[in-house]
């Protein structure tokens, strides 16, 4: 005999929780969207290749070198070519190797625009979506912090704190680049938020009674994340500039301590330029390959986040 029509009406919530599982299994995840785009974008996967095995080799290579001694000098190594005497991209006045300052100096700089960019853009993200959704009183009052914030001459403040202040180190630099670094961010993600709060999902959730920090923070951002996603990414390239300047003025990193920019300063001496050119080409090459570098895997994680926003909606 036939089973009845009730015996064969699946139960409800069987049948939510199937539909969920059936979604889950046919939206791709946002590793796999990734993923999908670096595949596509053979420029670009070589880009985060290079990037990632580079920032592992000198963070790995960079613990089996003995700081100080590498920054002793050793007047017989003087200005020693490429591959000679053992030294692979040579040495500098003062006979310190390139290769081994080079990998330290690498490992400085990134570990301070990976810090600084954390920070900054974390502070600036925050600061510009509570002052584009409040509007009004709140964002005139955080408006003024950030023209008084503008108005101050950044690089020469940075310059000013690194000298009164005593036995810095690069937490020390990192936090006092991110007190001025987070501005930039600030003032675009505002205007983006702006735009938002004005759009038919927002006032839905306030009339629904959505708490204002869950408005900002899961619903706007979200939808604002693929500009996250590239402001965050050539700031990150923007940060490794940074420090390298000011080391590069002599107000970096202190004394003794290799820095991209302290390799680079020895392109200062004219005779280095066109004589020993190993002593600073091999840092400038490092930076224009890796903002590069960065900048192609920017616009890849931009197009997998709007790839995501788009699978978002259309649920």
């Amino acid at each position: 005999m036939m089973k009845s029509l009730s015996e064969q009406t699946i139960d409800p919530q069987e049948l939510k929780r199937l539909t969920q599982e059936a979604e889950r299994q046919a939206t791709p995840s946002a590793g796999k969207i990734v993923w999908s785009e670096f595949k596509a974008d053979r420029p670009a996967l070589i880009a985060l290749i290079i990037v990632v095995c580079f920032i592992v080799f000198v963070t790995i290579a960079s613990f089996f070198i003995n700081v100080s001694q590498m920054m002793n000098t050793n007047i017989t190594a003087y200005l020693n070519r490429p591959l000679q005497d053992g030294y692979l991209l040579g040495a500098d006045t003062g006979g310190r190797s390139i290769m081994k300052q080079l990998i330290v100096g690498s490992r400085n700089s990134i570990g301070i625009a990976i810090g600084l960019t954390l920070i900054s853009s974390t502070w600036g993200v925050a600061w510009g979506l509570i002052s584009g959704y409040y509007g009004g009183f709140v964002d005139w009052w955080m408006q003024r912090i950030y023209d008084f914030m503008m108005m101050l001459p950044m690089t020469m403040m940075i310059i000013v704190l690194v000298t009164i202040i005593h036995n810095y180190n690069a937490i020390t630099l990192t936090l006092i680049f991110s007190c001025f670094y987070w501005l930039g961010t600030s003032r675009l993600i505002r205007s983006r938020t702006l735009a938002e709060s004005k759009k038919d999902y927002v006032a839905a959730s306030i009339t629904s009674g959505t708490n204002s920090w869950k408005i900002i923070f899961r619903e706007i951002m979200p939808n604002i994340s693929s500009l996250i996603v590239v402001d965050t990414t050539l700031s990150f390239a923007e940060n490794i500039g940074v420090e390298t300047g000011l080391s590069y003025l002599g107000f970096g990193l202190p004394p003794k301590t290799p820095s991209l920019g302290t390799l680079i300063a020895n392109a200062n001496d004219p005779n280095n330029i066109t004589q020993y050119w190993w002593t600073w080409l091999p840092a400038a090459l490092e930076i224009i390959i890796l903002c590069l570098a960065i900048s192609y895997i920017g616009q890849v994680i931009r197009r997998s986040a709007d790839a995501s926003q788009r699978q978002a909606v259309g649920k």
